[in-house]
């Protein structure tokens, strides 16, 4: 069996009266693509902040590799790759003082982000675009370059929070192929999403309703399971109770 990279048990967040995150227990081996799915406001991003050690949670236990979300959160940080729905780059910065800023953040040698920065912006094409703003690339290689920045410092563990919102399906699909790369570097992949078809693409997936789990195996047993054909009929079966 495979080494637990995540743990989590009755992990839980509330502000003030609100529910976020409602006691949800499960476990990420390392290697797989954990899909994180649920609608928009299901508690799937303030879960992912509370495993990153961005956000304290309000009761529960959780550890992200092999460290406490709640007394080793800046082992945490080191230790994982991160990207937002924004993609995390800066606009006002160029492709190549995005790559210097982010792996200077995870505590890179200088020599090392030389050497990686290069072979990054060689395997994305990007080699004479390095000077050129963020802001004014287009959004799929954007997107591709936050992916390549948060996996810079070869993290075991990357996570993903709704990358591939706001693009086409092909600029979608391209993407989770740099996905399945990394995965077969060893990388394990959380990612969060509301795209449905996305939960194919996963080795396992865990469906958020109104803060809670309520679905949480392969693509292929929850089919089998709530008697449908598509992810999204699971979907709305599970979100319909």
């Amino acid at each position: 069996m495979a080494n637990l990279i995540i743990e989590t048990e009755n992990l839980t967040k509330k502000f003030g009266e609100f529910t976020a995150v409602d006691a949800i227990t499960f476990n990420v081996s390392e290697g797989e693509i954990f899909g994180f799915l649920g609608a928009n406001g299901a508690g799937k991003t303030t879960a992912m902040k509370m495993l990153c050690g961005l956000l304290l949670p309000t009761s529960g236990k959780a550890s992200v590799a092999g460290y406490d979300v709640y007394f080793q959160s800046e082992k945490i940080k080191l230790n994982i790759g991160y990207m937002s729905q924004k993609f995390s780059l800066f606009a006002d910065l160029t492709v190549w003082e995005n790559i210097e800023f982010y792996a200077g953040i995870y505590k890179m040698p200088p020599a090392l982000i030389k050497s990686h920065g290069a072979k990054l912006l060689q395997e994305l094409e990007l080699e004479k675009q390095k000077k050129r703003l963020i802001g004014t690339l287009p959004l799929g290689i954007r997107q591709k370059l936050a992916f390549s920045i948060a996996i810079i410092h070869e993290p075991r563990l990357v996570f993903l929070d709704e990358p591939t919102g706001g693009v086409d399906p092909i600029t979608r699909r391209r993407f989770w192929e740099m996905i399945y790369e990394a995965s077969s570097r060893g990388i394990t992949v959380f990612v969060t999403t509301h795209y449905m078809d996305e939960a194919e693409y996963c080795d396992r997936i865990s469906m958020m309703v109104d803060g809670s789990i309520q679905g949480l195996d392969t693509p292929a047993n929850l089919k089998t399971q709530f008697q449908s054909k598509t992810m999204y009929d699971v979907f709305l079966k599970l979100a319909r109770k």
